[in-house]
Order: C-alpha cells, then sequence, then structure tokens
C-alpha cells in the first residue's frame, strides 16, 4: 500500500495500483469459476418453484385486507409524513448548532448503531432516524392488516422485518460510517478485502453465498473443542455412544445419558473446558454418556422417527445397561433430542418399561400449537417444495437448516457478518459457538418430512394417540417420569410459553426452570460464568405468565439447581467406571468419527 497522503485530505490514502489490478484480475477468474459450477448445478437440479417460501400469497392477501380499509393506510401514511417532516425540521435545527429530541430513537440493545458518528453527526444522525421511521412505517402497516390467518399475519410481520434488517444503513458503504472511516483509511483496501471474502463464501457455497462466521481455521473437533477424554463404547447406522471417563473417585450409581439434538452436533455441550456441561456433569459423580448422531446422507433416507427412537434411545440404554451392569439410568434431551425422549417415554410408559429414572428436557416443545417464528417456514406448499428437494437426494442440506435458524435472528447471523467481513474488510472473530453453529448437519428425508407435517404442521403429539410408533400410540399423558424442564427467556426456536405447556401434559412431578438468555447461551452457560440468572416456582399453574408472575429470580447459572434435583431422585454411589470396565469395549477414543462428518463431505 502507498503511504502518500490523497490530496482529498489528510487520513486518506489512495489504494495501491498493483494491488488493484491483481485483485481484479483474481475476481475475474473466480467468478467466472463461481458462475460456472452455479449454472451447472442448475442443470441438474432445475428449480421446480419460484417462491418456495409461499411469500408473494401472504403478501398479497395482506395487501388485498388493506385495501378494504384505505382511510387506516392513509392514516398511517399521513403519520409518517408528519414525523418525517418533524425530522427534517430538526435536522436543519441541529445544522444551525441547536440539539431538538430525537424523533425516534434506537433501541439501546441495538448494536448496529453503537458507533457514536451516529449521534454526533447530523447526517448520519438523520439517515438513522430516517430509517427507524421507515422501519416502523412498514411494520406497522403490515401489522395493521385485518383479517389475515395468524399464520398469513405471521409469515407477512417476519419477511417485513427481513427486509427492514435488509435495508439498514448499516449494510451498506455510503450509509454507514465505520465503514466510510475504514474506506479512507485504507484506501479502499478494506472493500478489495471484502470483495475477496465475498468471493470465498460464493465458492464455499458453490455459487450461492455461506457466510463465514468465524475464523474455522482455529478449531478442530477433539483438539481444541469436545476434548472431554472418553470413548465410543457403541456404534450403529445412526449413532456412537461415547462414555467418558470419571474424574472422581466414586459415581453415582446411576448412569446420566443425553439425547441431543440431530439438528446440530452433540459438542455444544461440550465446546471448551470451560463451558463443557458434559465435564461440569463427569466432575459432578455421573457416569456420563453421550449420544452422536450420524450425519445423513442419502443411504439413510427411509430412517424414520420411530428409527431414532430403536436406533437412538433403544439402542443407547441396552448398551449402557451392557457397559455398566446398571438398568435404570437418568436422561436428558436437548430440543428436539427431547421431544424424542418424550415421545420414547410415552411408547416406555404404555409398555410399563421403567429404565428411564428421571428424564430433563433442555428446551423442548412437546406441543407446537404456538411454535414460534420457525412455524413460518411450515405450510403445505414449503413442506411440498422441501419434499421435493429431499426426494432427489434423500436428506435436506445442512445449509439449509442454518439459512432457516440465521434467519430467525438475521441483524446477528447475518447483517453484522456482511459488514465485518465484506464491507470493513475484516476476517471473522475465532468464537467457538459459531464454528459449532456453522457446523451443519443433514436431515434424512422421511424422518425430516414427518417430524415437520406431524409435530409442527398438525401438532400430533401433543394429541392423545394421533401418532403410532413402533405399534404403539403415542400419550404424552401417560407420562409419570419425574421430569426437570429449562427453558429460555429468549429463546427464538422453541419459545419459553410453548415448552411450559408440558408442565400440563405430563402426569409425573415436574419441575420447571427458566434461563435468562436464548436456545444456546441460556443452556451452556456453567456456574462459573457468573452469567445470567434463572426463574423458579414450586407452582405450575396452567398459564405460563401466572408461572412468571409467581417465580423467583436467583442469579446465576441452573446447573447446580438441576443436578440438586438429580441427585434428590437418587444418591447411592458405586466405584467409578472406566469405559470398557463393563461388557462393552472401546471402539475409538471421544469424540468419535461421526461427530467429525461435515455436511459438505
Amino acid at each position: 500500500m502507498s503511504d502518500e497522503k490523497s490530496p482529498e485530505g489528510p487520513g486518506f490514502r489512495m489504494p495501491d495500483p498493483g494491488l488493484v489490478s491483481r485483485t481484479m484480475a483474481e475476481v475475474a477468474e473466480r467468478s467466472q469459476r463461481i458462475v460456472a459450477d452455479f449454472l451447472k448445478r442448475q442443470t441438474e437440479n432445475p428449480a421446480g418453484n419460484a417462491d418456495p417460501l409461499n411469500i408473494g400469497s401472504a403478501f398479497l392477501e395482506m395487501t388485498t385486507r388493506l385495501m378494504t380499509h384505505p382511510q387506516r393506510l392513509v392514516q398511517a401514511q399521513l403519520g409518517f409524513w408528519q414525523d418525517y417532516l418533524t425530522l427534517w425540521q430538526n435536522a436543519a435545527r441541529r445544522m444551525l448548532g441547536e440539539q431538538p429530541p430525537p424523533v425516534i430513537s434506537e433501541d439501546p440493545r441495538d448494536r448496529r448503531f453503537k458507533d457514536e458518528m451516529w449521534r454526533e453527526n447530523e447526517v448520519f444522525d438523520f439517515i438513522k432516524q430516517s430509517y427507524l421511521l421507515s422501519a416502523r412505517y412498514f411494520q406497522s402497516v403490515a401489522q395493521g392488516a385485518e383479517g389475515l390467518t395468524p399464520k398469513t399475519s405471521q409469515k407477512v410481520d417476519f419477511y417485513t422485518r427481513q427486509f427492514v434488517d435488509a435495508m439498514s444503513p448499516t449494510n451498506f458503504l455510503m450509509t454507514n460510517p465505520e465503514v466510510l472511516r475504514r474506506t479512507a483509511e485504507s484506501g479502499g483496501e478494506n472493500l478489495l478485502k471484502g470483495l475477496s471474502n465475498l468471493l470465498a463464501d460464493l465458492e464455499r457455497g458453490r455459487g450461492q453465498l455461506r457466510i463465514r462466521m468465524t475464523d474455522d481455521s482455529k478449531f478442530k473437533v477433539g483438539e481444541n473443542i469436545a476434548v472431554t477424554p472418553g470413548q465410543v463404547v457403541f456404534q450403529n447406522d445412526l449413532m456412537q455412544l461415547i462414555q467418558y471417563n470419571p474424574t472422581t473417585p466414586k459415581v453415582l450409581k446411576r448412569p446420566l445419558v443425553i439425547f441431543p439434538p440431530w439438528i446440530n452436533k452433540f459438542y455444544i455441550l461440550d465446546l471448551r473446558p470451560r463451558n463443557s456441561f458434559v465435564r461440569w456433569a463427569v466432575e459432578q459423580g455421573h457416569t456420563v454418556f453421550v449420544v452422536s448422531w450420524v450425519n445423513p446422507d442419502g443411504r439413510l433416507a427411509e430412517k424414520g422417527f420411530e428409527d431414532y427412537m430403536t436406533e437412538g434411545v433403544y439402542a443407547a440404554l441396552t448398551a449402557i445397561t451392557q457397559a455398566t451392569g446398571e438398568r435404570q439410568v437418568n436422561a436428558i434431551g436437548y430440543c428436539l433430542g427431547g421431544t424424542l425422549l418424550a415421545t420414547t417415554l410415552a411408547h416406555m410408559a404404555a409398555k410399563r418399561d421403567t429404565r428411564i429414572k428421571t428424564a430433563t428436557f433442555f428446551v423442548t416443545m412437546t406441543d407446537f400449537e404456538e411454535a414460534g417464528e420457525l412455524s413460518v417456514f411450515i405450510d403445505e406448499e414449503q413442506l411440498h417444495s422441501l419434499e421435493e428437494k429431499m426426494s432427489k437426494k434423500g436428506y435436506l442440506e445442512g445449509a439449509e437448516m442454518a439459512t432457516t435458524f440465521n434467519m430467525l435472528r438475521a441483524n446477528d447471523l447475518i447483517w453484522s457478518f456482511v459488514v465485518n467481513n465484506y464491507l470493513m474488510g475484516q476476517e471473522p472473530f475465532p468464537f467457538d459457538l459459531l464454528y459449532w453453529n456453522d457446523d451443519s448437519t443433514r436431515m434424512p428425508a422421511r424422518m425430516h418430512s414427518f417430524y415437520l407435517r406431524r409435530m409442527y404442521q398438525q401438532n400430533d403429539l401433543a394429541k392423545p394417540g394421533a401418532i403410532e410408533l413402533l405399534g404403539q400410540a403415542i400419550d404424552l399423558r401417560r407420562i409419570k417420569t419425574p421430569s426437570y424442564f429449562v427453558s429460555t427467556r429468549e429463546d427464538h426456536i422453541a419459545p419459553w410459553k410453548s415448552t411450559y405447556r408440558a408442565t400440563q401434559l405430563l402426569q409425573g412431578p415436574v419441575r420447571f426452570v427458566l434461563a435468562a438468555s436464548g436456545h444456546i447461551a441460556g443452556v451452556v452457560n456453567p456456574p462459573d460464568s457468573g452469567k445470567y440468572s434463572h426463574w423458579v416456582n414450586e407452582a405450575l399453574p396452567a398459564n405460563p405468565d401466572a408461572w412468571f408472575q409467581g417465580a423467583t429470580e436467583l442469579a446465576g447459572s441452573w446447573w447446580p439447581d438441576w443436578h440438586r434435583w438429580v441427585t434428590g431422585h437418587g444418591k447411592d454411589q458405586v466405584a467409578a467406571r472406566q469405559p470398557g470396565d463393563g461388557g462393552l469395549e472401546p471402539i475409538e477414543p471421544a469424540p468419535g468419527s461421526y461427530v467429525k462428518v461435515m455436511a459438505a463431505d
């Protein structure tokens, strides 16, 4: 880079002509490869639906409804223009040195506008307030359409918010003061680097944008994440069962088995030693087993939900008895793993199978009537489109699942990285949680179709006998196993008021705990972190709001509360068990080979 100052003024540097030339030549060559690859894939897999998300019909219905009450739309427009006129007047007053109060202010938690220029500079303050007024107008109009079905209203609101987030001035070069400052200081080299980052992400996605959220070169499963010592002691087509090495001379007699979701990989519970739930549970004296699900390919297309019961839960229970000699276990299910656990418990109750002595559910849905914003992606048109895609390969691509979840928090998980990687030209920060988030998994076609249709779309799991698996009608009300539910207050994937419904379905003793933060951070919150809080309430009224009003907030992690609860159902101890001591020989060291298979492989 040249050190010469531009005549444009101090602090502005001219880009290195050689760097520009080399970058543009590389851009041309890489772009040709990306376009050729993209066109080849489109020829092999032509799109069957121009609107697979069924957005157009939702907004057409909204527009039709709005036109039936044009006076409300006019009223909203008049209010918007009145606010806009006040904003213009305030901007003029600021130019003259006055300090009028803002017409509209951003949410203090909105990190997009953290740069001081958004407040100190009258031009950027005007841009910011103009955007906030427009965003409020669009959302109020979308929400004001009467007569829409709840599903359509939710979809319109969701995609209006997606549009509003995409149009933020922080996402554009000329209206982001941080990007302009970096461009001036680097002579535009940030934009050249950003272009290179963009091409790299297009190459990763083979023509589709796959944004890199972290420096994945800094992480390797089994070396600096998922490193709690243990052994794979059993495996089949769907899972490997890991038994972890004890760290205490004595352990609880009853083993602990964890069923994570197969939408993601198990090592969210074993990221680093400092935040590993697995390591912490071992240190508390549990003999910990974890199911590591396979990352399925087309060969497993016909694996269904009942296969995850037989080759997952039931196979794990049998293997644990062989490994430890113990028939009864404490079980944990996380998210979809919790839904599987609840379904299996209902099946076991019908058969009078009591091998699971206690059940713990991390952010688990059992009643999907109000399933949150994921419901936006569940309607007949979208399911049909999804099933068409899955029928060609036998599975759902991991990247599609990741994109869906990222859209639920678009500003944090999409647009912040667009700004950082492409406009600022910076490399993403190495962050273990985001590495795990990007390590996506595939879904077997038969299982995923059943899960979305029978649970999300039809809510059959909450209806007694509506689902039959392995020849047995499933009724959650048969479950009398002592159960512990932990949900999180800011969960976008499994809203806590929906997860709370399980307390009214299950018939055994239930403890419900609400943690602060979201679907991941609220669960992976070790006691030593000193972060967040949790709420407890011994009563279980039908209304979740009533539960919260009567709850007591306690500082810190919920983990110790869970440990007291689970040991309250059995404190007997035995000598520590090493993997391989029982009837199962170790196959390979933890974390095993299944977890290392990536969706791109």
